[in-house]
């Protein structure tokens, strides 16, 4: 843990104070607050900032939607139940690379898969490049997160659901309970920690991803899909800014530790009703 965690975490804390560009190696020395100064006057700062808050409040809420939807229907007894829990799987096992590769040749504007379905629905009359417009960019890669992430929370929140004693079910059924009351009133706050934990992680992680935007935009077009940990990554292996790349890591490291505070402050609020 000191080796992979501890140490990175100190080296990245003492390069956001330096001037340390591998352009100019002999030109590395102490600057103190000046990278963060630079990043709050830096345009592309806050419009990443501003991307990456709309890329988590648009990918996890609907991976954890579809989870659950998903997760309820394989709950229920079917013919093939058990393979069809493993398909689901086939998303989430995949590398991210090629999720990022399979989804930009459907994506493509000159034989897409889905440009050829849409043109073919008569939905559109040519074929569009929907990876090159701003408008459309960070939208297809939302989709590309949402369909890859799904399968975690499904997983999870049917392990989650199958916790529950049928029991429960049984009496609230006897005492005339409909199944939308069933489900806010056993469902819902039986997976609530399993909800909220996978959240937390789905977040930390979906704030964190790269390779999907960075395989299927590089952050463009216009910097349409230029995220935090993206900006972050050029910084550093493009322009090779590794001070500057350290101050970008640590407002994202701001960011997460405003999430998981407020996870802390939920779990302390159900120890305390538990009490």
């Amino acid at each position: 843990m000191l080796l992979i965690v501890a140490y990175p975490i100190i080296r990245s804390v003492y390069l956001s104070f330096q001037e340390f560009s591998l352009l100019n190696p002999g030109a590395i020395h102490f600057v103190g607050l000046a990278k963060f100064q630079k990043a709050l006057k830096d345009p592309l700062f806050w419009r990443a900032l501003r991307t990456t808050l709309v890329w988590v409040g648009s990918v996890v809420p609907s991976q954890l939607v579809l989870g659950l939807i998903v997760a309820l229907l394989l709950n229920r007894q079917f013919p093939w139940r058990g393979l069809v829990r493993a398909l689901v799987l086939i998303p989430w096992v995949f590398p991210g690379v090629l999720n990022a590769l399979m989804w930009t040749w459907m994506y493509d504007g000159n034989y897409g898969v889905i440009n050829d379905l849409l043109v073919r629905l008569h939905l559109q009359t040519q074929f569009y490049p929907f990876l090159a417009k701003p408008a459309t960019a960070l939208p297809c890669i939302i989709v590309t997160a949402i369909w890859q992430g799904t399968p975690f929370f499904t997983i999870m929140l049917l392990a989650a659901l199958q916790a529950i004693p049928d029991e429960l079910y049984e009496a609230a059924g006897i005492d005339g309970a409909s199944s939308w009351q069933l489900f806010w009133n056993i469902t819902i706050p039986g997976i609530l920690p399993t909800i909220v934990i996978t959240t937390l992680l789905r977040t930390i992680w979906v704030t964190n991803y790269i390779e999907v935007i960075y395989v299927m935009t590089g952050g463009g077009p216009g910097y349409a899909s230029l995220t935090l940990p993206v900006y972050t990554f050029l910084q550093a292996y493009s322009a090779l800014d590794f001070g500057y790349a350290a101050a970008l890591s640590l407002f994202l490291v701001l960011l997460l530790i405003v999430v998981v505070s407020a996870y802390v402050f939920y779990l302390r609020r159900m120890e305390l009703k538990l009490r």
